[in-house]
């Protein structure tokens, strides 16, 4: 007989939980960090209960730590995350992905007549507004909004 309190998900030994995803944007970063193609291990969670944002999604993904250049894709789609970095079953860093200033090669611009969408360039958006997600491209000053944008 199943305990009430016993974790659904059962834990990993070491690895990335990442935490307070919200709902609607729990596949679209497994998308983003490619856990889909990965071998080992990915259990990916949704619509758990979330005091925090309401409906929460959680990924655990085992033996994988994630680079800076990774968890800064993570943040355009889902700002406001949390990173629990595991080891030995314990929880032994807990890291609060934020947005960051500058945003490279990660967003498409939606200008069409911007120079990086007609010449073999990366983009360059400078984060003009954390709380309202506003983007401004560094090219042609064009702002978008961060749930809108197009990820390369």
């Amino acid at each position: 007989m199943l305990n009430k309190k016993e974790r659904l998900v059962a834990a990993i030994e070491n690895g990335t939980v990442i935490d307070h995803i919200p709902a609607e944007k729990t596949f679209q970063v497994a998308s983003l960090l490619e856990l889909l193609e990965m071998k080992s291990i990915v259990t990916i969670g949704n619509n758990y209960a979330s005091n925090k944002i309401g409906r929460k999604g959680i990924i655990k993904v085992e033996n994988k730590f994630f680079s800076d250049e990774e968890i800064s894709r993570l943040s355009v789609v889902a700002p406001n995350i949390v990173l629990n970095i595991i080891k030995d079953y314990e929880v032994v860093e807990k890291k609060n992905v934020e947005t960051p200033d500058e945003i490279r090669g990660i967003v498409r611009c939606n200008n069409p007549k911007c120079i990086t969408n007609n010449e073999p360039m990366q983009t360059v958006f400078h984060v003009v507004d954390k709380v309202e997600g506003t983007l401004k491209c560094h090219y042609c000053d064009v702002e978008q909004d961060i749930d809108k944008v197009e990820l390369i």
